[in-house]
């Protein structure tokens, strides 16, 4: 027997009252509940994003399903200079 990673992905799902966490827990794990703000962080196989996200939708109470950025986002941070994202000013350097 060995053990494999499953690739995962969050999604923040934004809902109208609490009540709905109940039903939204049976999708994926739910890692972090706001109360105030009325959203969750859900994990999800990576493999079952866009089933899962289109059976949320369909629950009267969740308003909307947005899939985290993350795995889209570069994890080396080596070409900021080269595609001028960071931005040096000389007004800046302090030494």
């Amino acid at each position: 027997m060995t053990f494999e990673i499953n690739p995962r992905r969050a999604l923040a799902v934004y809902f109208r009252s609490r009540r709905a966490v109940r039903s939204i827990r049976h999708y994926g794990r739910l890692i972090y509940v706001s109360r105030r703000m009325h959203y969750a962080i859900l994990y999800v196989d990576q493999a079952r994003v866009d089933e899962t996200t289109n059976k949320l939708l369909e629950l009267r109470q969740v308003t909307a399903v947005k899939p985290s950025p993350r795995p889209e986002i570069d994890p080396q941070l080596t070409d900021l200079r080269s595609t001028m994202a960071f931005h040096q000013d000389e007004e800046d350097d302090f030494s």
